[in-house]
């Protein structure tokens, strides 16, 4: 059971530094790209990201994410020195992350690239981008946590695993 569990958990760490690494470089290289002329750039990005893009990446990557998260969270339930950091960490990715993108991004999402210059004046796509990259920076924030309480959980599991002693071997097995 405990390779098991930090062969999951040591998952659910890279998946959630990979994600951090993927906000990492849609921050520092393709948003300056797509945001730097608002309204043309949001339809050269749109353009760009025809074939594949950030939507096509995140959403499958967030939800590997989070089931990874919620696996480690039931099986390291009973170690308490990792235990809060891996919660904390799940809060992080399902409150800051997920729920924040989902209500946040999605609908800014829907009007800069879906419905564009189409629907809405050059004006309000110029503010929607402008709000998207203040609240990127807050993801971008709550990812690094996010991977930062996952790695410290798994170093505090790691230290739990190799510190057991006979006597906590054998009432792990019981219980």
């Amino acid at each position: 059971m405990s390779r098991l569990r930090f062969c999951v958990s040591a998952a659910y760490v890279w998946l959630a530094m990979v994600a951090f690494g993927g906000i990492a470089v849609e921050t520092i290289v393709i948003y300056p790209n797509v945001f730097h002329d608002v309204p043309r750039s949001l339809t050269e990005a749109s353009s760009f990201f025809d074939v594949t893009g950030p939507a096509d990446f995140f959403p499958p990557m967030g939800a590997a994410t989070l089931i990874a998260a919620v696996v480690t969270l039931l099986l390291v339930r009973k170690v308490q020195p990792a235990n809060w950091w891996f919660t904390a960490s799940f809060t992080s990715l399902s409150l800051g992350e997920f729920l924040f993108s989902m209500l946040y991004f999605w609908p800014r999402n829907e009007t800069m690239f879906d419905e564009g210059t189409a629907v809405h004046s050059a004006e309000l796509l110029t503010q929607t981008a402008v709000e998207f990259e203040v609240g990127h920076w807050f993801r971008l924030g709550m990812s690094t946590v996010t991977a930062t309480l996952a790695f410290v959980g798994l170093l505090r599991l790691h230290r739990y695993a190799s510190v057991q002693t006979p006597e906590r071997i054998t009432a792990g097995a019981r219980s």
